[in-house]
């Protein structure tokens, strides 16, 4: 081969590649949930790049990413309650970019928004909860101290970041902590049971008292009525009776009745001995 024929031959593959790579370098695709921040010779475009596919000036300008979607990330807290007592935390804090915030984060936010924005906030917001209670109702009152932190994190961040939620996944504390929140619990579990079991046997004893009230004003009544109405007993025995002739025997010593008298039936009595002929 000729020198000019192979000199034409490598500047034709190199002008063939540096139309590749220019072809390359004009053309981007944002992803499905993210935006894209368009660089221009160190000039930022004030409107975020759309989902799919553009073009741009090659070699001087690059497009970045930054992403919309909510995510989740873990953050560990260290914290002090009110009784200077130690309180580690374990969080899960959810969080995403608002369209309208791509750009401002990106040019006055350095690194990772979650780590320059978020989680200083998140501690600092749960660190100010955490400080006005005892480590004892820091455990009891978790959703309280859960939504009055996410509060405080959304006051401090403003609109720049949505928070979407904050999870406490663990709290922890001493052992010795730990150990003295339980027998106090334990304690004021035997209190409240023996505070139950008194209030039952006084139920119990206000119970017996009415129904001995009850039933000593029931033989009151029933001894005035029979006092006032003689003829009351006679009516409840022709009310009970079974329809069988009764015997009445009576007692008498001396000729004068001794005021006792048996009711007795007729069929109770032993059959008269047949008459001998």
């Amino acid at each position: 081969m000729q020198p000019s024929a192979l000199g034409k031959l490598i500047g034709s593959v190199l002008l063939i590649l540096v139309l590749v790579i220019a072809a390359s370098q004009a053309t981007y695709v944002v992803e499905p949930g993210t935006r894209g921040v368009m660089v221009t010779l160190g000039k930022v475009s004030p409107a975020p790049l759309l989902e799919g596919f553009g073009t741009k000036s090659p070699f001087i300008s690059h497009v970045l990413p930054v992403k919309i979607r909510q995510q989740t990330r873990d953050l560990p807290a260290e914290c002090y309650s009110a009784d200077l007592q130690q309180v580690n935390v374990q969080l899960r804090v959810l969080f995403r970019i608002p369209e309208a915030s791509v750009v401002k984060i990106y040019q006055e936010y350095a690194g990772d928004p979650f780590d320059s924005l978020v989680a200083p906030r998140v501690q600092e917001a749960l660190k100010e909860v955490t400080a006005l209670q005892s480590a004892e109702q820091i455990v009891k009152k978790r959703e309280e101290i859960k939504t009055r932190a996410l509060h405080s994190a959304r006051e401090k961040i403003k609109d720049l970041l949505i928070i979407e939620d904050i999870v406490l996944e663990n709290i922890t504390l001493s052992k010795e902590l730990e150990a003295a929140i339980e027998s106090k619990m334990v304690q004021e579990q035997e209190a409240a049971k023996a505070r139950f079991t008194q209030q039952k046997s006084q139920i119990e004893a206000d119970t017996a008292i009415i129904r001995a009230k009850g039933e000593a004003e029931a033989i009151r009544i029933r001894g005035e009525a029979l006092r006032d109405t003689p003829g009351l007993i006679q009516l409840q025995i022709v009310e009970k009776w079974d329809g069988r002739s009764p015997l009445v025997i009576g007692g008498s010593a001396g000729g004068e009745n001794s005021g006792t008298n048996f009711i007795l039936p007729l069929n109770t009595l032993p059959a008269a001995p047949a008459a001998k002929r």
